[in-house]
């Protein structure tokens, strides 16, 4: 069996890329390579997406020490970490058997990794057993350094059907997001997008869009998309250290020239402000991103 499914042979093919991607698919493997488990424990974030008790997608920030997601053996991880209260994905992180994407990103080195697999629950967080490891290259990644941890707090959560006025200015300033997106029997997946502040459209506090540019030709996201039109958005604040989460649908749209957007409809909104987050310093922003056509 190939690593893609329908969906994003379907999408490959209507690119025009199914050469590219074949060959970049290689890469993609069930092995955690010693390279990957030390980029791994240096890292103090982890996101990770999944699907709700009731079926929605949601994408969820873990926090902690560098160490706290490792590598215990070839094919598995074991993440060290709380769920901070409130998050939507407490109970599936919780659970036995829950598909579970999770994408962990360098902001300091314009490095990341995603890695999918099974959950199984353990007395400190969970383990994820691996069905698909492989990097992504660094395009449209911020750099940025660390500042400082603030103090672990109980954390505000805020929780609604749509956006409020402040969400909306949150969302158009952000420089990046990630995506939670699954294909039932293909699990789920997180993966990352950015851009300049603004390339998150906001259509209207229900709605937003965005421009899907050039990228590695996997199109595993849109893909996952093409299939099952369930998605989950975490907007970080990279500053404050607070988090937006959404839940919803999406869907492609291609137009003549080439181009690709994703719209999205808000189905679901939770807003954590939690103290106990490592806080980071302003973007220097991806070179790639005066060049973001096909």
């Amino acid at each position: 069996m190939g690593v893609y499914h329908w969906g994003s042979l379907a999408v490959q093919e209507r690119v025009g890329v199914r050469g590219p991607a074949e060959h970049v698919g290689r890469s993609i493997g069930t092995g955690i390579r010693d390279v990957a488990a030390a980029f791994l424990e240096l890292q103090p974030h982890l996101v990770v997406g999944a699907a709700d008790g009731a079926g929605r997608m949601w994408a969820s920030l873990l926090t902690g020490p560098p160490g706290f997601v490792r590598a215990t053996g070839p094919h598995r991880i074991a993440v060290a970490a709380g769920v901070p209260a409130g998050d939507p994905l407490a109970e599936a992180l919780a659970t036995d058997g829950t598909r579970i994407g999770t994408i962990a990103l360098d902001p300091r080195t314009r490095r990341r990794m995603r890695l999918n697999g099974t959950l199984a629950a353990t007395p400190r967080g969970f383990a994820v057993e691996a069905e698909q490891v492989f990097a992504n290259c660094p395009k449209y990644l911020q750099k940025r350094q660390p500042l400082e941890l603030v103090a672990q707090g109980a954390g505000v959560v805020r929780r609604g059907d749509a956006l409020t006025p402040g969400q909306v200015r949150a969302v158009r300033r952000a420089d990046t997001f990630f995506v939670a997106t699954t294909a039932e029997a293909d699990g789920a997946d997180a993966s990352h997008r950015g851009g300049l502040p603004g390339f998150v459209e906001v259509l209207s506090p229900a709605e937003l869009a965005w421009p899907d540019y050039a990228g590695n030709a996997m199109f595993l996201t849109l893909g996952n998309l093409t299939a099952d039109p369930r998605a989950g958005l975490l907007f970080p604040d990279w500053e404050s250290g607070a988090v937006l989460q959404l839940s919803g649908r999406a869907r492609t749209e291609f137009a003549a020239d080439g181009g690709r957007r994703t719209r999205f409809r808000v189905e679901s909104v939770v807003e954590g402000v939690h103290p106990g987050r490592l806080l980071w310093s302003t973007p220097e922003y991806s070179p790639h991103l005066g060049s973001t056509t096909r």
